[in-house]
């Protein structure tokens, strides 16, 4: 698939923000995220339908589809971040106008449930999408040093990313040895699963998988990982990336159960692909953003990643 690259965002420029998932807990997580964005000297627009509540999701799915549409239909806005992820991005991927977003192409940021959105646009349309931090949840905070300068280095530069640098004393672990290439395609396990085999899952064939996850009990976390193993995905691409599996773990001790590194053993047995662990990526406060579509090179053998193009032009 030809891939198209968004242009990088310049100081100045009008950032939008939607809420494809989930509401946000407060109006503050917003206007603080916000505040963030314009100390840096760029401009923000609101979805028009950014405070509207339909149960655990943020408005109707039309309603949700409507804002990231016009978002896109919207020649002056150059850049478009979530407020957070939660739950529902996989109900408004029918009311997605992909033709629309791939006549004009822009940045757009997001994790965790925003997964479905970016692997979707990027079947429906090659472009690269940013898999990083959002407004109502890191730049609400107080953004973690790393993960800010990888961000915005990531979403401003027009020169070649290069090698992935870890934080201090975080190193990449292989589980299977070995060299490849590939387009970075992935994100949280959970919404991987929830779209494979639709119409909006792309192709993993000569891929780099890379993959997270938060909160999942370590036997949904194994049958989710046997789904990806049966369904061929490991086979066909390339290499696997595996992120932060934060608080993935049993709840109820006193009965048996596998280690994640057994799950993992288990998992790519047989798999003649480089494996590693120590992606510094997923529901973390210090996290790199990684471009979705952009191609990449791993070595498992000697534990490092380069993407080797920029992600935005």
């Amino acid at each position: 698939m030809k891939t198209i690259k968004p242009a990088a965002l310049k100081k100045g420029d009008l950032i939008g923000v939607v809420c494809p998932a989930s509401p946000p807990s407060s109006v503050e997580k917003i206007s603080r995220g916000v505040e963030y964005l314009e100390r840096l000297g760029y401009r923000v627009t609101l979805g028009k339908n950014i405070d509207k509540v339909y149960g655990y999701l943020a408005g109707t799915n039309e309603e949700r589809a409507d804002d990231l549409n016009g978002m896109f239909a919207d020649k002056n806005v150059k850049a478009i971040i979530a407020v957070r992820g939660g739950y529902g991005t996989p109900r408004i991927l029918p009311f997605i106008d992909y033709s629309l977003i791939k006549k004009n192409p822009k940045i757009l940021v997001g994790y965790s449930d925003l997964t479905a959105l970016q692997l979707a646009i990027f079947q429906k349309t090659g472009l690269i999408t940013f898999s990083g931090p959002m407004v109502g949840v890191e730049m609400f905070k107080g953004i973690d040093p790393f993960t800010e300068e990888h961000f915005w280095k990531t979403v401003t530069s027009t020169k070649k990313i290069g090698p992935i640098r870890l934080p201090a004393g975080r190193v990449f672990t292989s589980i299977r040895k070995g060299k490849s290439s590939g387009r970075l395609l992935g994100g949280n396990l959970s919404l991987i699963t929830s779209i494979l085999g639709s119409s909006y899952s792309p192709s993993y064939s000569g891929a780099l998988l890379f993959l997270e996850e938060i909160e999942e009990e370590l036997y949904r976390f194994d049958r989710m990982m046997t789904q990806l193993k049966i369904a061929r995905i490991f086979d066909l691409s390339n290499g696997v990336l595996i992120g932060e599996l934060t608080d993935v773990k049993a709840s109820d001790t006193s009965k048996p159960n596998l280690t994640l590194e057994q799950i993992l053993a288990d998992t790519f047995a047989g798999i003649k692909k480089p494996v590693m662990t120590g992606l510094v990526y997923g529901h973390v406060p210090k996290k790199l953003t990684i471009p979705v579509g952009a191609e990449a090179v791993m070595d498992a053998g000697k534990g490092t990643v380069t993407i080797i193009e920029p992600a935005a032009a």
